[in-house]
């Protein structure tokens, strides 16, 4: 017991303890992350107009792409490099943090060529219509410049917190975010350059943040990096790559599921009397607003994440089933709060994004009330999904990442409008998440179970060595 705590306190402290204080950071580190769209949101719609509000709704599918590929490795590596610290694997840890990091770079720069060459494309697929074509371009072209600046710092921010540093995980971001937060408003209302303006701002903060996550390459507690640790190896890109699969998978499937609402609101929309546009727009506000609770979420469960890895690493179970209640408790709390806000305050909410006619607060506050009727037992799904990530088991993380988005929802955004037109798109959010829930709870009940037997067999072994 001496030698664990000397090593890492994340076999030791109190959970409640661990939870606090790596979960609060990875909280604020999240919300951070959703403002720098936010903030663009709220400025662009009342300096640049609901067209603009839509733009950055079309474009946003390229920045949910991008997160998935800072989760693919920075999960994945987190995961990795806390599993064999707990296995006391010292030299694999160095190899997944040294292949991570040359992931990040290599995946963030052929990102951003792959953005420049099939913008319009991408763009039009994503669902923009001419009259919002020229905003997103505008918008699209500036903020790719960031993405793989963005790719780098999340993943640094995974590792830092993995490496027992919450704090500077948090701060990379922060310091980022407030940036963007002063830059906006005086490129867009000062400056007035409009949509321009706020794309800008936005890859100014990430800069600042970029080089801010770099700079803890040189400062990991546990581990020390050698220039053969960044040479990449196939079978240890794999390795995280499985790790990260479905938090990665879950954002690409958001992407997907933003790709299917904006063509099918913009179909059904223009058969109802609120035309194209309106649509389009409120869901860009609803589907980010519900981002913000999302991100405390996510939030709780990357901060569980190390302890979970660590101690099933160390096979020390009942920690792990105490960590995993532990946020799952944490995270009903953060959703009843947030079902309250969508569902009594929807006007005051969405009046924080601009102004609108009587039609566009009209379909806003329907879409937030309907579509996010289920906020509260979302939570346990994406909790449950990263768990079995953490605990080395990634086909059946994937497969929770996917059951919600893919499964579900998807084809009831594409089957309900044929019986109940636009409203049809609403009614499917809520549908899905319940029946995700289903399939999370039979999955996790079965792991839990797993685990207690686990738990059950090492007492009697250490007994019978005693």
């Amino acid at each position: 017991m001496n030698e664990i705590r000397h090593e890492n306190p994340l076999g030791y402290e109190k959970l409640p303890k661990l939870l606090k204080s790596y979960a609060i950071p990875s909280i604020i580190a999240m919300l951070v992350s959703s403002l720098y769209n936010i903030v663009d949101q709220i400025f662009i719609g009342q300096g640049v107009g609901y067209l603009g509000n839509a733009a950055t709704n079309v474009a946003y599918p390229l920045t949910t792409i991008c997160l998935s590929i800072a989760l693919l490795i920075g999960i994945g590596s987190a995961a990795r490099f806390s599993l064999a610290l707990g296995a006391k694997q010292k030299e694999e840890a160095a190899l997944a943090v040294g292949n991570a990091i040359s992931m990040m770079f290599l995946f963030g720069i052929m990102y951003f060529i792959l953005i420049e060459i099939f913008l319009q494309p991408l763009l039009t697929v994503f669902g923009s219509t001419p009259d919002i074509m020229p905003y997103a371009k505008v918008y699209t072209r500036i903020t790719a410049l960031g993405m793989p600046l963005l790719i780098v710092t999340n993943g640094m921010s995974n590792l830092a917190r993995a490496d027992g540093s919450p704090k500077f995980s948090m701060s990379c971001m922060l310091v980022g975010a407030i940036i963007n937060t002063l830059l906006d408003p005086l490129f867009i209302f000062i400056f007035d350059m409009g949509i321009a303006g706020a794309a800008l701002a936005t890859i100014i903060g990430q800069l600042v943040s970029f080089l801010m996550a770099i700079s803890y390459i040189r400062r990991f507690k546990h581990i020390t990096l050698k220039k053969s640790h960044f040479k990449l190896r196939v079978p240890e890109c794999l390795k995280i790559a499985s790790l990260g699969m479905s938090n990665s998978l879950n954002q690409l499937a958001i992407t997907l599921v933003q790709i299917v609402l904006n063509n099918s609101l913009i179909h059904y929309g223009s058969q109802s009397i609120y035309g194209s546009e309106i649509p389009l727009a409120c869901s860009g506000i609803v589907m980010k607003t519900n981002a913000i609770l999302i991100s405390v979420i996510i939030g709780i469960s990357q901060g569980a994440q190390p302890i979970i890895s660590f101690n099933y690493g160390a096979k020390n179970y009942d920690r792990v089933s105490g960590i995993y209640k532990l946020a799952v408790s944490s995270s009903l709390v953060i959703s009843v709060l947030g079902f309250i806000a969508f569902q009594f305050f929807p006007k005051q909410v969405i009046s924080l994004f601009g102004t609108g006619d009587q039609l566009y607060f009209e379909f806003a506050v329907k879409f937030m009330r309907i579509f996010l009727f289920m906020v509260l037992i979302n939570g346990v799904q994406i909790i449950s999904s990263n768990f079995f990530a953490a605990i080395g088991k990634a086909i059946k993380g994937v497969f929770l990442s996917l059951s919600r988005q893919v499964l579900f929802l998807i084809p009831l955004i594409l089957v309900l409008p044929f019986f109940y037109g636009i409203d049809g798109i609403l009614f499917a959010a809520p549908v899905a998440d319940a029946l995700a829930f289903c399939v999370t709870i039979t999955l996790i009940g079965k792991e839990l179970t797993h685990m207690k037997t686990l738990s059950t067999q090492k007492t009697l072994h250490l007994s019978a060595q005693s």
